[in-house]
């Protein structure tokens, strides 16, 4: 999943980026209203966490702009702003959540996980494709109760796959969605994660559950 952190105070920012990073996101930072805003509009993202109190653009502007351009994008905004008239303000404007510093950051990934299932509609955070097991929360992977051992890319690729089964996700989507917007890695990159992964959760199945589409992408 890849998120964007719309945060001016930098500390905080890397800190958030840190905790995402470690639960295997791809994350863009933006440090001002107007890069934020920038970045939404024209990069996919399955969420964006957004400051109020931001430099250049306040974060309910950028929050109501990003909604009139019909952006779905679920969006939580973790602020110090704690009345409940601000709560009320900043869900008004379009936001899915409404977090308070200082906060918990086991408490803050949960409500994340969460919107990221309701955008998805996803009711359980359990994903599972025939005895394939992932639990997002955990980062553990099982086919038939054996773990599966992946790489944070890896299990990213899995998981992106498995939230849309059934369809076909292209490489461009998988690039967009996996890694973040400095991206310069090899063209065939996800050709070469989606071999090793096939192999990881296919040994010792005839069905090896990933399927490619030519000239597509590929489909679980």
């Amino acid at each position: 999943m890849r998120v964007l952190i719309i945060e001016d105070e930098v500390r905080l920012n890397n800190i958030i980026k840190k905790g995402f990073v470690e639960d295997g996101f791809a994350v863009d930072q933006a440090y001002d209203g107007e890069e934020g805003q920038y970045l939404a509009e024209n990069e996919q993202y399955d969420l964006v966490v957004l400051d109020l109190m931001l430099p250049k653009i306040d974060g309910i502007t950028v929050c109501k702009n990003l909604r009139k351009k019909k952006s779905k994008t679920p969006i939580i905004i973790l602020t110090a702003k704690s009345t409940v008239e601000d709560k009320i303000i900043g869900l008004d404007s379009g936001a899915d959540d409404y977090i308070t510093k200082p906060f918990s950051f086991v408490e803050f990934r949960s409500r994340v996980h969460a919107l990221i299932r309701r955008s998805h509609q996803d009711p359980s955070p359990i994903l599972e494709v025939d005895g394939l097991v992932l639990n997002p929360l955990s980062h553990v992977v099982t086919r038939d109760k054996n773990q599966i051992k992946l790489t944070p890319k890896e299990f990213a690729i899995l998981e992106l796959l498995m939230r849309n089964k059934e369809e076909v996700t292209t490489r461009t989507k998988i690039i967009e969605h996996v890694w973040d917007y400095n991206f310069e890695g090899m063209s065939n990159i996800v050709d070469v994660l989606i071999v090793t992964l096939r192999k990881k959760i296919g040994n010792g199945y005839k069905n090896k559950l990933i399927k490619t589409i030519h000239g597509v992408g590929y489909t679980i």
